[in-house]
């Protein structure tokens, strides 16, 4: 541990890059997949678990926590980690991806959001100091800066004006983060699937000297391939030496092809919202337990994994349990998603610390196109 947040970049083979972040409570591993704990909760999963499955640090949200259980309690409660028993870091997301979905009921201006709740329908307000000063009360290691979130297609006029105001929000953001030994503020790229928005954001973040930078404002409506052609555009202007945080990303084939890009940190809530609806990820690709091929199929999801809930429940269990509506269906098969997520990211370190991460690459994606093997 370190009193201190460094990011140590040990390794890079390609674009791929090997590191780690060192901080007070704890060591994340790069690349690294963040499970998400919106709330306070890694859905239908205990934290034990979550670390046991080889995270090394978690997500909460901002928007959320700030409505209920609301920041000053869980200040007076002694911050996030104490409440949820987590005494590993924590990032908090700004609240500015939740904020766009609220486009009915949020009124936008320089000086932040007013919006409506969606849990009581009572009105808060959020400017970029706020949000920081939420983040502080939560107690959290890498805070996000306030950001206007565009979903895509959009207009190109739409994107830039978000942009900009993203990027004097961030500057407003730094000033009130300040100075907080072993924490971290994480500035975001915006620009939607504008090329040279892109670039414009982040020259325009890396002038602030911020510890990380995440790049935001991808997967929320376009198809992978301008994903990645974003990346291609936004992490060449980045600096190589800090930290890149790839927001709400995704599926295991699109963190493949963003670690080979050069991005070093992910969440995303697919793998247990998948699990809670009987959709299982294997080193074989994706297993629809629902279906009924497996309702007498006696062997497990993948007997070669260290998970018990891959590995010691059947298929026809599982299968009757996703069918039936019991909860601990959804469990079992968040806890293998959760741990195969971590497994791959666990791949991935190995192979680029071995020089071998296009090996790793091109098995992993013979792997899955293979698919699942079909009971005999």
């Amino acid at each position: 541990m370190s009193e201190t947040f460094q990011f140590n970049l040990k390794k890079v083979e390609g674009s791929a890059r090997l590191g780690e972040i060192t901080m007070p409570r704890g060591t994340i591993r790069t690349p690294a997949f963040m499970p998400v704990g919106t709330v306070g909760t890694v859905k239908a999963m205990y934290l034990d678990q979550v670390r046991d499955s080889g995270a090394d640090i978690i997500l909460g949200n901002t928007y959320h926590l700030m409505l209920r259980p609301g920041p000053e309690r869980v200040a007076r409660l002694g911050g996030l980690h104490e409440l949820i028993r987590w005494p590993h870091p924590i990032l908090t997301d700004s609240g500015g991806f939740q904020v766009m979905s609220l486009s009915s009921l949020r009124k936008l201006d320089e000086q932040g959001v007013t919006f409506k709740s969606h849990v009581d329908g009572s009105t808060h307000h959020m400017s970029p100091e706020r949000s920081i000063e939420i983040q502080g009360l939560l107690d959290s290691d890498i805070q996000m800066q306030l950001d206007e979130c565009v979903a895509l297609p959009a207009e190109p006029k739409d994107i830039e004006r978000a942009m900009e105001m993203s990027l004097r929000w961030a500057e407003r953001c730094r000033v009130a983060f300040g100075e907080q030994p072993g924490k971290a503020m994480f500035g975001i790229v915006q620009g939607g699937d504008v090329q040279a928005l892109r670039v414009r954001s982040a020259e325009g973040l890396k002038q602030l000297d911020l510890k990380g930078y995440a790049v935001g404002g991808l997967a929320v409506g376009e198809p992978q391939p301008v994903m990645l052609d974003m990346l291609d555009i936004t992490l060449p202007v980045l600096p190589t030496e800090k930290p890149r945080y790839l927001m709400g990303v995704g599926t295991p084939d699109d963190i493949l092809k963003s670690v080979a890009r050069g991005i070093d940190m992910f969440d995303c809530v697919m793998p247990t919202r998948s699990g809670r609806h009987g959709l299982a990820f294997t080193r074989r690709g994706k297993v629809n337990i629902r279906n009924a091929r497996h309702a007498e199929d006696s062997r497990p999801l993948d007997e070669e994994s260290t998970c018990p809930a891959a590995r010691d429940y059947s298929r026809a269990y599982l299968h009757h349990l996703v069918r039936s509506n019991e909860a601990l269906g959804g469990m079992l098969l968040s806890w293998n998603n959760l741990h195969y997520y971590q497994e791959l990211m666990q791949g991935i370190r190995k192979s680029i610390a071995e020089g071998r991460f296009r090996d790793f690459y091109a098995e992993t994606l013979e792997n899955w196109a293979q698919g699942d093997i079909p009971p005999r």
